[in-house]
């Protein structure tokens, strides 16, 4: 066999390896129709929130269209109170939320994830250590917290937000990863890791963490829900800048208008509101469907 030929093989493995992957997370999407509605869900909302900006017109003030209602010609969603589109705010707005939620649960989760396998791998004052850090920041309000540091602080930066969030988020899942560990690392084939002397860093992020995919998955989504319950919370306070456009300025906009009170403005209010519910029923969702997939028992059924 000429090496081009072996080259060419190598690759169609590959992709074939790909494609099969791709196919089987698809086949255990569709196993579970609640997990592959939240799936869609997500899906839907994240495109469109990302994709959306760039083909929506710029929204300007019009003091003649102040409050319109629900299906009014040329507004959907009819608009606030200054006469802009509430229709293309949602879509404006959604992208920041979305990326502020995931990047700070990814933060929260890696923090976690490192912090908590160390401590139960390691032990004695090294898990002594994390465990006293992790009940000592269990012991801050993380809403009152965040509150002090919005006053103290211009944060005015999406990033600044995901990494505040994220920092403050580690605790309660650095203890469960922590116990999942302690459990785990008395299995067989972590006693025969280390009779193969694979190191420390091998046998936990390696060997261990696989094994708890799922419980992982299950808190990253946990992360992103709160993650977003605060951010939104900061905006609905007024703790953050409110400036340019997310679902929770429109909700702090909407409530200052005293929009609940007016039957015609409600979509100004609910709008956000519905959106944020239906992103965070979509997650919940659409873990029952990638549990299966990551956890071979359930998936064996």
């Amino acid at each position: 066999m000429t090496e081009a030929a072996a080259t060419g093989g190598a690759v169609a493995a590959i992709g074939t390896t790909g494609v099969s992957r791709f196919a089987g997370i698809m086949h255990g999407l569709r196993r579970s129709p609640a997990g592959f509605i939240g799936f869609v869900i997500v899906a839907l909302l994240v495109l469109i929130t990302a994709i959306g900006p760039f083909f929506t017109p710029e929204v300007e003030p019009n003091v003649k269209e102040i409050l319109l209602p629900f299906a009014s010609p040329g507004h959907f969603l009819g608009t606030d109170n200054e006469g802009k589109d509430v229709l293309i705010q949602m879509i404006d707005g959604g992208r920041s939320v979305i990326f502020i939620g995931f990047f700070a649960a990814a933060i929260s989760t890696f923090i976690a994830i490192v912090l908590g396998s160390l401590a139960a791998y390691l032990g004695s004052s090294t898990d002594s250590v994390v465990t006293t850090a992790a009940d000592v920041v269990l012991t801050v309000p993380t809403i009152v917290l965040l509150a002090v540091l919005g006053a103290m602080f211009k944060l005015d930066s999406p990033i600044l937000l995901a990494i505040l969030v994220g920092v403050l988020s580690w605790p309660v899942l650095t203890r469960a990863v922590r116990s999942q560990v302690l459990s785990l690392k008395e299995r067989e084939f972590v006693e025969a890791a280390k009779l193969l002397d694979l190191g420390t860093i091998r046998i936990v992020f390696v060997e261990i963490l696989p094994n708890m995919a799922s419980f992982i998955l299950m808190n990253f989504i946990i992360g992103v829900t709160n993650a977003i319950y605060a951010l939104v919370g900061l905006y609905l306070l007024g703790l953050a800048p409110l400036t340019g456009s997310n679902w929770g300025i429109m909700l702090n906009r909407a409530w200052i208008a005293g929009a609940i009170f007016n039957d015609d403005s409600l979509p100004f209010i609910l709008s956000p509101i519905v959106a944020i519910i239906l992103l965070l029923l979509g997650l919940v969702m659409m873990t029952r469907s990638l549990e299966e997939i990551l956890n071979p028992r359930l998936r064996d059924r």
